[in-house]
């Protein structure tokens, strides 16, 4: 059995292993607590993807918000998330209480620092392909306002680029509505 100053020692130097982790691969920490820590992750889809680490007795938490509850389709929406579940693999998929979807995994405090590369690489590429999907079940109708809004007033389409394809057709009907 540990003591709590062995445990409060343990749990500073896991603090310090994911600081250096984060120094030396250029990522932002966002916040530092007792026995929590946040990094952030640099996407592409995704533009960014901040993951909490909380240690605990015997674990270590990671978890990251990836996007807020679905507009429309949710059954869908959850669908495709309790799919993707079942792949193997070391993060999984959850949503809380509003519906807002999460990814998380779990790891023994004392194999952290040994995975974390691997565990943050599976969190933010997780992220980053699902994310463009997730928007087109869950917000493709306000996607496509918001396009047609923009195309009427001659605004930047820049941040929806990627779903040209899918928000260029029917402008005046989204037009009309709004």
């Amino acid at each position: 059995m540990t003591s709590d100053t062995e445990s409060t020692n343990d749990t500073e130097t896991i603090l310090a292993g994911v600081r250096q982790w984060a120094h030396e691969n250029e990522v932002e920490v966002d916040a530092v607590e007792d026995s929590q820590i946040a990094v952030v992750l640099p996407g592409e889809k995704k533009l960014k993807t901040t993951v909490s680490i909380t240690i605990a007795a015997r674990t270590v938490q990671l978890q990251a918000f990836v996007i807020r509850h679905p507009d429309e389709n949710s059954e869908e929406f959850n669908r495709w998330l309790l799919m993707k579940n079942l792949k193997p693999g070391p993060v999984s998929f959850g949503i809380d209480a509003l519906g807002d979807v999460y990814l998380g995994a779990s790891v023994p405090r004392d194999r952290l620092l040994g995975e974390l590369d691997s565990l943050l690489g599976a969190i933010l590429a997780t992220a980053d392909s699902s994310f463009n999907e997730l928007l087109l079940i869950g917000f493709r109708t306000g996607m496509k306002k918001e396009w047609a809004w923009r195309i009427s007033r001659g605004e930047s389409t820049r941040n929806l680029a990627a779903f040209a394809d899918v928000l260029s057709g029917d402008d005046n009907e989204f037009l009309e509505q709004t």
